[in-house]
C-alpha cells in the first residue's frame, strides 16, 4: 500500500532480503520488475557499476511500495560488473581490470539503450508516465537522457558518477541529485546553482560515502541504514510531486 501522507518506504532489511518482484526478459535484457503490473506509471532504475545487488533491488522494491507503481531494473551491463576486490586490493592486475570495465561502461550508448528499453516494455505493460533514477554510473546515464527527447517527466541521481554541470544544464525536466561527501564539492555546488536556480530541482549532499544507496550500502550499520532509508524516502517524495 502507498502512504499517501508521506510516501514513505518500508522498513529497511539489513540481511537476508527477499525480493518482492520477479525477473523477466525485456527486449533481450534480463530485468527485475516490481510493483503492480497494471500501473500506468513506472520508474526506470539504473544500478551502479557493481550491477545487480540486494541493496539495489531492495531500493527498487522500496520505491515501488512507497509510490504504488512499477519499477524496472534492467541489466544494462549484462553481468559485466565491477568487483569489490578491485577497490579493496588495488594490485596492477585489479587496476587494469577496473580501468577496462570503466572504459566499456562509459562506451554504453544511453539514448539508444534507454529509448529501446522503454519501447520494449510496451509489449506487456501499458506505462504512460516514466521517471528515472540512476545510481553512480546509472546516474550519468539518467543525466544524459533527461534532456531533449527524454521519455521521462522527472529524474534523479544518487552518489552520481562523473557528475558534470554541463549535463545538468541540458536537462529539461525536474531533477534531483543526492550527492555523497566523496563527490567533487565544487561540481555539486555548480549543479545546485543550476537546478535550484533557473531549473526545477533539488541538490543535497549527504555526509555518507559514495555508494551508500547502492551496492556499497552496509545496511547492518545503523547510520548506513538510516541514511539509505532517508535517501530513498527523499527520492520517493520528490518523484511523487510529478508522477
Amino acid at each position: 500500500m502507498t502512504c499517501e501522507a508521506c510516501k514513505s518506504i518500508p522498513p529497511v532489511v539489513a540481511e537476508g532480503y527477499i525480493e518482492k518482484g520477479q525477473w523477466e526478459n525485456i527486449g533481450g535484457r534480463k530485468t527485475y520488475i516490481t510493483g503492480p503490473s497494471d500501473s500506468k506509471k513506472a520508474i526506470l532504475d539504473i544500478y551502479d557499476i557493481f550491477g545487480i545487488t540486494p541493496q539495489t533491488i531492495q531500493g527498487a522494491d522500496a520505491l515501488s511500495a512507497a509510490l504504488g507503481i512499477l519499477v524496472f531494473v534492467p541489466d544494462f551491463l549484462e553481468g559485466d560488473y565491477a568487483k569489490g576486490e578491485w577497490f579493496s586490493n588495488p594490485t596492477p592486475e585489479n587496476e587494469k581490470a577496473k580501468t577496462e570495465l570503466f572504459s566499456r561502461a562509459m562506451a554504453f550508448e544511453p539514448h539508444k539503450a534507454v529509448l529501446k528499453f522503454v519501447e520494449d516494455t510496451k509489449t506487456k505493460w501499458a506505462v504512460e508516465v516514466w521517471a528515472a533514477l540512476g545510481l553512480c554510473w546509472g546516474g550519468k546515464v539518467v543525466a544524459l537522457t533527461s534532456g531533449t527527447g527524454t521519455p521521462f517527466i522527472v529524474s534523479g541521481q544518487v552518489h552520481p558518477g562523473r557528475l558534470d554541470v554541463e549535463d545538468i544544464k541540458k536537462t529539461n525536466i525536474p531533477h534531483i541529485i543526492l550527492a555523497s561527501k566523496d563527490e567533487d564539492a565544487s561540481e555539486v555546488f555548480k549543479c545546485k546553482e543550476v537546478l535550484e536556480g533557473a531549473k526545477t530541482g533539488v541538490v543535497e549532499t549527504y555526509a555518507m560515502h559514495h555508494g551508500w544507496m547502492g551496492a556499497r550500502a552496509n545496511l547492518g550499520k545503523t547510520e548506513d541504514s538510516k541514511e539509505y532509508e532517508r535517501g530513498y524516502n527523499q527520492i520517493a517524495n520528490f518523484f511523487s510531486k510529478y508522477l
